[in-house]
């Protein structure tokens, strides 16, 4: 497997991380693949009525922000919420948002 290039925990900043959260699609992504690890990209946008090139759009801000890192497994893309980097760059900032997340009920979800 090989991993997609992502920024070093060093170099993670505040700004894009909160772009990449604050948008509803890739929160609902972000709920998803926390409740979900090494989950594939396919199976995470299940039910999403987001167009495929839209989705590869998110993934890649989410990816270049340092919230996920994705590896190329065959023909599919696996997910992985990089928490530990995000908690040590930024205390207190993952876990509030994701529990916030998974209390809107899934009819809210973005579609």
């Amino acid at each position: 497997m090989r991993q997609l290039p992502q920024p070093a925990r060093d170099s993670l900043t505040l700004a894009p991380v909160l772009h990449a959260l604050g948008d509803p699609v890739r929160l609902e992504l972000v709920r998803r693949a926390s409740a979900n690890p090494e989950s594939t990209c396919a199976a995470l946008a299940d039910g999403l009525e987001v167009p495929m090139s839209t989705l590869t759009n998110h993934w890649r801000i989410m990816r270049e922000a340092g919230v996920i890192s994705m590896t190329v497994d065959g023909r599919h893309r696996r997910i992985r919420i990089r928490a530990d980097d995000l908690c040590d760059r930024f205390p207190g900032l993952l876990d509030p948002v994701l529990r916030l997340a998974a209390a809107e009920s899934p009819d809210d979800a973005p579609r």
